[in-house]
């Protein structure tokens, strides 16, 4: 059984080691620490426990640590739009966790937020999340064509997008 839950520091040893696997660097942002040390989960999880009302949660499958969802919430002109990001430990791919997740985080973000448009930024290798949000009701708007560098590798942004009912 899937289930979103709160932050805790209880648990920053085993995110750390499941955020520092190179299979879920590679499908994230240059922005998180490349090791993703302890000391990088503690302050990371800090910040969350500060939030009110929650914007991350850890994803459990089992009672087993298996993930990390959240969003970002957007300012100034886009105030009304958040950005979801994700991501699912390798040895839980292929579960449908983050179907779930995102089904979840979604209506959550919805009905907290004063949010109409949430988006997913999705490297153009990373087929299985694109099909996720797509499960999910999120719809392709734009491909921004050699729009990001990763790995030294310049490939294509997939822009996906839900907009509230």
């Amino acid at each position: 059984m899937m289930e979103l839950r709160q932050y805790s520091l209880d648990y920053a040893d085993t995110f750390a080691k499941l955020r520092n696997n190179p299979n879920v660097l590679d499908n994230g942002y240059d922005k998180t620490p490349n090791p993703f040390t302890i000391k990088d989960a503690i302050d990371f999880i800090n910040i969350q426990l500060d939030k009110k009302p929650a914007e991350r949660f850890f994803i459990f499958y089992n009672n087993e640590l298996a993930g990390e969802i959240g969003i970002t919430l957007q300012e100034d002109v886009h105030r009304l739009c958040a950005e979801i990001g994700y991501f699912i430990a390798e040895p839980f791919w292929g579960k449908g966790l983050a179907t779930t997740a995102i089904e979840q985080m979604t209506d959550y973000t919805f009905a907290t937020f004063d949010i109409i448009r949430i988006v997913a930024g999705v490297f153009d290798f990373n087929k299985a999340s694109m099909k996720a949000l797509e499960k999910n009701g999120y719809y392709l708007e734009s491909i921004r064509k050699k729009s990001v560098i990763k790995n030294g590798q310049i490939i294509d942004d997939y822009i996906w997008v839900k907009l509230k009912d």
